[in-house]
């Protein structure tokens, strides 16, 4: 028996995928036609403003969020959800939570201190220019 190639057994193994597919889906329909057909639910009617009032954290907001509910309704039971204390909880991983428009100014020790590492470094500099071979010596 000669190697299948790759292409020769992905072809093979999606045509017998397809098959399997319509033979389960032709069992589907055969046995849909058998069984007596289930009476249509009642449609549920859309919750009200007045429904939202009575929700409380522990309620079902499933009907709430669903399609066809009113927008104003959906927002009402979502403000509703979200003024829970649970949801209120900061995790301290947001990056910009704090308020950087207020800051505590520096005390004077630190200004004397940063004003001394300036001149430090205000030194340094200076003395590395001196000691740098001028073009004109070279």
């Amino acid at each position: 028996m000669a190697a299948e190639t790759f292409f020769a057994r992905w072809s093979r193994v999606k045509t017998e995928a397809q098959e399997q597919t319509v033979r389960e889906a032709a069992a589907i329909v055969s046995g849909a036609e058998e069984q007596p057909a289930e009476a249509p639910a009642a449609p549920v009617p859309a919750p009200t403003l007045e429904q939202v009032e009575s929700l409380t954290p522990e309620s079902d907001f499933t009907p709430f969020i669903a399609r066809g509910v009113d927008e104003t309704v959906r927002r009402a039971a979502l403000k509703k959800l979200f003024a829970d204390p649970r949801f209120n909880v900061m995790d301290g991983l947001d990056t910009y939570v704090d308020d950087y428009n207020k800051f505590e100014p520096l005390t004077p020790l630190m200004v004397a201190a940063l004003n001394h590492a300036k001149n430090l470094i205000a030194r340094e500099f200076a003395a590395e220019e001196d000691d740098e071979p001028k073009d004109e010596d070279l």
